[in-house]
């Protein structure tokens, strides 16, 4: 029987400046931010909203990861109705456990790991019944997942056995290869490729959903961000383009017109 599919249903900033990060994407996205105080003793925690509700969280890099060499980065969480089972069987597999599986009050059960290839992210074990899941095109959602992977066929391979991603089609991007697209669902979906030579490690690109690619990458530069690549079309018809924001972290947009 095919595995039900566990798509990526929550990101995460880690930054070295909370403030700053938190003006930069309110004005570059257009989310809505406000404080998460739900669980007593944890951490500054802002969650932002897109036009529907909370797609994401901004903190501040925990001490220990900081002092291990990590730069501000957005994380996925992979939704799933059991954190140890995952983490277990992802372990099985050839992944990384960076963090056991371990409860945030008022939250649910999580773990931080890695795919076989060393691109990170989380699992997410929500408390309470699950929320619907948001149209891909929703503003300020994700509308767009993006591996840069060592092996691209491995990588499917894993993801798609681990979680239940069908193959979404493929297509020659010349020197930069093959690049598999795939489905998480009726409502997630993204695409997987071999990473180019500038970037040190496999790891994960989010692609947030603005209204327009040239304004939104005007918002990005005139606010102390950095364009990486783009704005370029591509075959869906929509427009996308790379970033960092002020403190260093990757990022990207996908609009559907320039």
């Amino acid at each position: 029987m095919p595995k039900t599919p566990m798509p990526f249903f929550w990101y995460e900033l880690m930054t070295n400046d909370l403030d700053a990060a938190e003006a930069f994407y309110t004005t570059v996205v257009g989310w809505k931010a406000e404080p998460f105080d739900k669980a007593p003793g944890m951490p500054r925690y802002i969650v932002v909203n897109s036009a529907e509700r909370g797609v994401g969280g901004l903190m501040t890099m925990p001490e220990d990861a900081a002092k291990m060499g990590m730069k501000p980065a957005w994380l996925g969480y992979i939704h799933t109705r059991d954190a140890d089972a995952s983490t277990k069987a992802l372990k099985a597999a050839g992944g990384a456990v960076h963090r056991e599986p371990d409860d945030i009050p008022g939250v649910g059960r999580f773990s931080v790991v890695a795919d076989p290839q060393g691109a990170a992210f989380m699992f997410l074990q929500p408390n309470g019944p699950d929320q619907p899941v948001l149209p891909a095109t929703t503003p300020g959602h994700v509308g767009w997942h993006e591996l840069y992977a060592a092996d691209r066929q491995a990588a499917f391979d894993f993801y798609s056995s681990q979680f239940g991603w069908t193959d979404a089609g493929s297509m020659d991007i010349g020197e930069m290869g093959i690049y598999q697209t795939f489905s998480a669902g009726p409502e997630s979906g993204g695409g997987i490729m071999n990473k180019p030579p500038q970037l040190p490690v496999p790891v994960w690109l989010f692609y947030f959903n603005v209204d327009a690619i040239d304004a939104a990458a005007k918002r990005v530069t005139d606010n102390g961000g950095k364009i990486v690549m783009g704005p370029m079309p591509v075959p869906t018809g929509q427009w996308i383009a790379q970033f960092t924001d002020p403190q260093g972290a990757y990022f990207a947009l996908i609009a559907p017109g320039r």
